[in-house]
């Protein structure tokens, strides 16, 4: 795993690099969320490619654990990626988590900047 660190208007950003696979169990997630908080970031930027498959199947409940995680430290998750899912419930959990501030899916690295 590779952190860059980004700062845009006194915010502290971090971009996760990494061909390993992520948030495959909440604690793992856990681990991250709080090595990531515990450094001073504001937000943390991932990659979809990089998320295991089981965070994007709603019924597991992964996501939702995990993204209380970063809610509960009050830490912003942005997802880079396409997001072609056949999921209608994924796109509205999608489309309702950018409506907030929080938790936000992106398309480019440049859009999860900002």
């Amino acid at each position: 795993m590779q952190f860059i660190a980004h700062e845009i208007n006194n915010k502290k950003i971090v971009e996760l690099t990494t061909s390993e696979e992520i948030f495959k169990t909440l604690e793992e997630a856990t681990d991250l969320i709080g090595n990531v908080y515990y450094q001073g970031f504001d937000k943390l930027i991932v990659y979809e490619k990089n998320i295991s498959p089981d965070f994007f199947d709603l019924k597991t409940k992964l996501a939702g654990d995990i993204l209380q995680k970063f809610a509960t430290y009050n830490l912003q998750l942005a997802i880079v990626g396409n997001f072609n899912f056949d999921s209608k419930s994924l796109a509205d959990f999608i489309y309702e988590s950018n409506k907030g501030n929080l938790i936000n899916f992106k398309s480019t690295l440049q859009l999860a900047l900002s």
